[in-house]
């Protein structure tokens, strides 16, 4: 389970940099068709890099790992609301779905759950 845990927190991290910096383009596309502004846009960015980048230094300080995943867990269930408002189809709501549930697994794994 420790081994699958600090998978995902690579994983997830990684992810979101990826999407937040050589996919900015369709960040930009989906908070347009969402409606918010560009302020509200870079603050989630700077947000969810930031809590990618305590997941990537939890790897070697474990206590900030519990808040870095509830935090991104709350990103990856406000995206998932977002989608359902905007009525996306699925296949948009996966990426986040599925970083919503690896979120909360490494959360309920350093919280002694699992």
């Amino acid at each position: 389970m420790e081994n699958i845990s600090l998978i995902f927190q690579v994983v997830v991290a990684i992810s979101v940099y990826y999407v937040w910096i050589f996919r900015f383009h369709n960040v930009i596309a989906e908070f347009k068709q969402f409606g918010y502004s560009d302020v509200f846009r870079n603050f989630v960015g700077a947000a969810k890099m930031s809590i990618s980048t305590l997941l990537i230094t939890g790897l070697l300080y474990n206590e900030i790992t519990l808040y870095a995943a509830l935090g991104m867990a709350f990103f990856m269930l406000s995206a998932q609301l977002t989608h359902h408002r905007v009525k996306n189809p699925f296949k948009q709501y996966l990426p986040s779905l599925i970083f919503l549930l690896m979120s909360l697994f490494i959360a309920a794994f350093n919280y002694g759950l699992l």
